[in-house]
């Protein structure tokens, strides 16, 4: 991003939903949560406002335990940007009963690791397969849709190899369900990090490596088109979604 220093969840979030390179704007990279400045960039403008704005529905997909959202209710815990940009938006941060609903995911896709505390037994069990089936069923209803799988980060920074080997394992096994319910011709499917981290276990820090994005589907060659960094990814869902726009309101020709 021409920012010297490690990057932070906080800013490269941010940049990732404003479209706006945050750490250049405050001459630093910020995290793991946003601070002011971040915070009334997101509150100015974001993704998810845009797409809101133009009346299309948009969602997080993943679920989050009674205990998190008590503690942002309450103040102690601050919202992370990509959860602060949908907030501004009016998108509801979904919870358990979602969940059980079928309307949402845990964060790990199984439920394998919900709060024991929290009702875990009533948290019905998936394997990845079906998580990643249940993804594609979720993001259909949406125009935007975003599952944030933040567990990455921890193993990156507390974890184990073998633990390492087996997520990347179970996200494997994640998008080739999600590839075989997808249809190309039904929109992208974007794979990205706001930083480099789990790459480098032993490492406490986050990386300086580039992050891979991966652009799967309709709309891809275009999206690929002169992409530099996280701040590119915004504003090519955009204009993805107005180009849409003008297809559909083409007159037919009888």
């Amino acid at each position: 991003m021409g920012v010297p220093g490690r990057p932070h969840s906080g800013t490269g979030q941010a940049t990732i939903f404003t479209g706006r390179n945050v750490p250049e704007l405050l001459g630093k990279h910020y995290g793991p949560k946003p601070d002011k400045q971040t915070r009334t960039l997101l509150a100015e403008d974001n993704l998810f406002k845009q797409v809101v704005g133009r009346g299309h529905r948009s969602a997080l997909l993943e679920a989050y335990p009674a205990s998190w959202h008590r503690a942002v209710e309450s103040g102690r815990r601050l919202r992370s940007s990509y959860q602060l940009a949908a907030h501004e938006a009016g998108i509801r941060i979904l919870n358990q009963d979602d969940m059980l609903r079928g309307d949402a995911l845990p964060v790990d896709w199984t439920g394998e690791h919900w709060p024991r505390n929290q009702g875990r037994e009533m948290v019905p069990f998936r394997s990845p397969g079906d998580a990643g089936a249940q993804l594609v069923r979720l993001a259909r209803r949406h125009t935007l849709s975003l599952f944030a799988h933040w567990p990455s980060d921890v193993i990156g920074h507390r974890g184990t190899l073998d633990e390492a080997i087996s997520l990347l394992e179970r996200f494997d096994e994640v998008m080739a369900a999600v590839l075989g319910a997808w249809d190309d011709d039904e929109g992208m499917i974007i794979i990205c990090s706001d930083h480099g981290n789990m790459e480098h276990i032993g490492d406490r820090r986050h990386t300086l490596n580039d992050v891979p994005t991966v652009v799967i589907g309709k709309g891809r060659e275009r999206f690929d088109e002169g992409f530099r960094n996280l701040a590119d990814i915004a504003p090519r869902i955009l204009e993805a979604l107005i180009a849409e726009e003008r297809i559909r309101q083409r007159p037919r020709k009888d």
